[in-house]
């Protein structure tokens, strides 16, 4: 008993990482539109404000591989909750400091590097301390924080927002609204001291004895021991079929198909929904921009509900089963979305077929690649191969949200026979794809060591 509920609080915290992840990106969705008035933007420096984190995300990405090589996964994310913490102050000084647009980018910008390398570390990190039957279930935490951050942090502006008339709210409720975060990020950084280093780094380090002693917290003396020399086997080059040669034909195949599952991720269109649904909803059942509440109620309701369903079932069915369900689910719902919308019909089943969407990814490619990126990686390799995937994701995830809305805009998408349907049948063929990529290439990883998992590849 006491085992599992040290590698619950174990996994907990650095799921934290996930929901500071949710949170930062979406506090952003929240303060926008008051910090726009506030330094009068135009719509190019907005846009600027309000995506310059993603360039920290996908720098954050890049170092956090070799970062977490030479400080390990617990201090790389110690780092992580740092920068959310500066980040949050920063981006809310108060007036007697002169803050200016570029000083809010500034810190912005560090709010990304903290969310690329908690995005990296921290699902590694549970996957590499979890027992392997339950890893998936672990991981998914990570995916799960996520969903509640954003959820959160829309509840916290709402009620900083709605308790401050329009005049405050442009005055400093914005700067109230990022200052917000300080509270799961100093939570973060505090409890990341009470949890012990990842045995898989401290064996790559020569540290036997400590990554043995880690791994006898979580599990039997027996199966400890057991899994240890999996752990030391997996790391002796004269056993391991698999160099560490970056750019040997071997290592690069196996980096290649983790980062095309990671960009296929984003190319589901998940970001361009979320960012962009409101119009969706506003035509389908009448909303109007006032109502945005109810909007974004229903799908953070939709996604964390089928999150929950994803981290019950993804070490029962595996994670195979669950992209190939999940990705007919988002076929389904797109093709509704897009049919009516080619049939200048749009209504409840409009509705549907985004929840539907939702749904499925929230099923399968939201938790389940995550699940995958942190254990299909051998373990020599796993840091860099992994940063390299997470950023893929983050320059993926910059793609689909610039192109989106110039796809939507443009004559071929408003004119029949699409008549606004486009950019939905595009994200089919990319989600067919995927069905193709995890049918061909994907091992199933369930109730598997890291270390079995390692030896598919050889």
């Amino acid at each position: 008993m006491k085992k599992s509920i040290f590698l619950l609080l174990v996994a907990a915290v650095s799921a934290l990482g996930g929901l500071l992840f949710g949170y930062d990106t979406g506090v952003i969705n929240g303060a926008q539109f008051y910090l726009t008035q506030h330094f009068d933007l135009s719509d190019a420096l907005k846009g600027w404000v309000v995506g310059s984190a993603l360039l920290g995300c996908f720098v954050g990405a890049i170092v956090a591989g070799p970062l977490s090589i030479k400080i390990g996964r617990k201090w790389s994310l110690i780092i992580s909750a740092i920068l959310f913490t500066f980040s949050a102050y920063g981006s809310g000084l108060p007036e007697l400091f002169p803050q200016s647009v570029s000083m809010l980018v500034f810190f912005r910008i560090l709010g990304g590097l903290g969310i690329g390398i908690a995005s990296m570390n921290a699902p590694m990190y549970i996957a590499e301390i979890a027992p392997s039957n339950i890893r998936g279930r672990m991981v998914t935490y990570y995916q799960l924080a996520i969903v509640i951050g954003f959820f959160i942090v829309f509840l916290a502006t709402y009620y900083i927002g709605n308790n401050l008339t329009v005049a405050e709210n442009i005055e400093f409720g914005w700067r109230r609204m990022f200052w917000s975060e300080l509270i799961p990020s100093g939570l973060f950084l505090i409890l990341l001291f009470f949890v012990p280093k990842s045995p898989r780094w401290l064996a790559l380090k020569g540290k036997d004895e400590e990554a043995l002693k880690v791994l006898k917290q979580i599990n039997e003396d027996e199966v400890a021991e057991k899994e240890m020399i999996q752990i030391k086997n997996s790391l002796n080059k004269k056993n391991d079929g698999i160099k560490v040669r970056y750019y040997s034909k071997a290592i690069l195949v196996i980096i290649a198909i983790g980062t095309v599952l990671s960009m296929l991720q984003q190319f589901t269109g998940i970001n361009a929904v979320l960012y962009y649904g409101a119009d969706i909803f506003e035509k389908a059942l009448g909303f109007g921009k006032e109502d945005v509440l109810a909007q974004q109620i229903l799908l953070a309701f939709v996604n964390l509900i089928f999150t929950f369903v994803a981290m019950f079932t993804v070490d029962k069915f595996g994670r195979k089963p669950l992209l190939y369900i999940g990705s007919i689910g988002m076929i389904v719902g797109f093709l509704l979305l897009g049919v009516t919308l080619q049939q200048q019909n749009v209504g409840m089943l409009s509705l549907i077929g985004v929840l539907i969407f939702i749904a499925s990814f929230a099923l399968s490619m939201g938790p389940v690649v995550w699940v995958l990126l942190s254990e299909m990686f051998p373990n020599k390799i796993r840091s860099v191969a992994m940063s390299v995937a997470v950023a893929a994701q983050w320059a993926a995830n910059y793609v689909v949200s610039q192109s989106f809305p110039m796809v939507m805009g443009s004559e071929t998408n408003n004119s029949a026979p699409w008549n606004g349907s486009l950019p939905y049948f595009i994200f089919i063929t990319f989600i067919l794809v995927i069905v193709f990529v995890t049918y061909k290439f994907i091992p199933e990883t369930k109730g598997k060591s890291l270390e079995e998992i390692e030896g598919f590849w050889k």
